[in-house]
């Protein structure tokens, strides 16, 4: 490769400033055809997709292509030149930097785009979601600027080693500091990546807190009860409870249980039918799964049976379960269907004169 270079810039004469000026003129019409040649070529293969999304992260190529070709041509021109190490150096040095802080500029761009559009693909990736969009935006932004500068540190001779030293004993200092909030934060990316509950499900936590969920934070979980209360509840907390996501599973539906007790003595065909007729004539009892009877045990004084039948929302349990249990009730009534209850009987024995109780 180096034999070509000079068999080509010997063309031009002996002078070094002269062969340099070649080099630069060369890369600048370099860079113009390679940044159109693969431009178009990613314009289209872009154009089968339907979104915009990769068409504006190839619009950021556009510079850090051109750069790159610009500056390997101006890099092998300052070989050309008789300059000073040191002199060489710096400008080498310069270079390097102008390279890594275009494709750094284009990079925090992209990233944001790429956020974007992994976002909208929530099915295959579940932990980002247009609510933790920003966050994810703001860690990978941190780890480029991150690794950015120490590039350029050793890009330019700065002894990494005891700025990662120092870094590691203030990380430690204030590690001891914000446990507490550094334990919320590390449980909430945890939340977020594993995404046992999403906007809007609606979960019941083992202490008894049940709501939907309104906000996922770095720090936090919120939950809004059917009482329009906003419960806050820190990550770390809520990261080690056990979480019943009632809008989990294959669907949003939930399946209703309605227990009823009946005489010992009824038609328990007719009770079926009762309670049927009950389920499908409510507008939020779904056709499909079809609501069902089941007749579960023989009480103690009664005979237990249970509807089951599905509701569209969790959130509509309370006020469904209301209605058909007051549908029941009157169904039942009309019917003459006696729903048995506990009875005592108390017998009073009069006493003879010698405390004896009389026959």
């Amino acid at each position: 490769m180096e034999s070509m270079l000079q068999e080509f810039l010997g063309y031009f004469g002996d002078s070094r400033y002269v062969h340099a000026a070649v080099l630069v003129g060369t890369a600048l019409v370099m860079a113009v055809i390679t940044d159109q040649v693969i431009i178009r070529g990613l314009k289209a293969w872009a154009r089968r997709s339907a979104t915009d999304l990769d068409d504006r992260l190839i619009q950021l190529l556009h510079r850090p292509i051109f750069v790159s070709v610009l500056v390997a041509g101006l890099y092998l021109a300052l070989l050309q030149i008789d300059l000073h190490p040191a002199a060489l150096r710096f400008f080498q040095r310069c270079l390097q930097t102008v390279f890594l802080v275009t494709w750094l500029v284009s990079t925090f761009r992209g990233c944001s785009i790429m956020i974007e559009l992994l976002s909208r693909l929530e099915r295959r990736f579940t932990a980002i979601q247009p609510s933790t969009v920003s966050l994810f935006d703001k860690v990978f932004k941190i780890g480029l600027a991150g690794a950015a500068v120490y590039f350029l540190f050793l890009v330019w001779g700065v002894d990494v080693g005891a700025w990662l030293a120092g870094a590691g004993i203030v990380g430690i200092a204030v590690g001891f500091a914000a446990k507490d909030s550094l334990a919320n934060i590390f449980s909430g990316l945890f939340i977020l990546a594993d995404s046992p509950y999403h906007l809007g499900d609606f979960i019941v936590l083992d202490s008894g807190e049940r709501g939907v969920v309104t906000q996922i934070g770095l720090r936090s979980t919120r939950l809004l009860t059917r009482d329009d209360i906003e419960i806050t509840i820190p990550n770390a907390v809520i990261a080690n409870a056990k979480i019943l996501n009632e809008s989990g599973g294959r669907w949003e539906k939930e399946r209703l249980r309605v227990k009823v007790g009946v005489a010992y003595g009824t038609d328990i065909d007719r009770v079926e039918e009762i309670l049927l007729q009950v389920a499908r004539s409510h507008p939020e009892i779904d056709k499909d799964p079809e609501p069902r009877v089941r007749f579960r045990a023989f009480g103690s004084s009664s005979l237990d049976f249970e509807l089951l039948g599905w509701i569209h929302q969790p959130v509509l349990r309370g006020r469904v379960l209301h209605e058909l249990n007051s549908a029941i009730y009157k169904g039942f009534a009309a019917e003459g269907v006696e729903i048995p209850y506990p009875k005592h009987d108390v017998y009073l024995y009069p006493q003879t004169p010698s405390g004896e109780k009389e026959p």
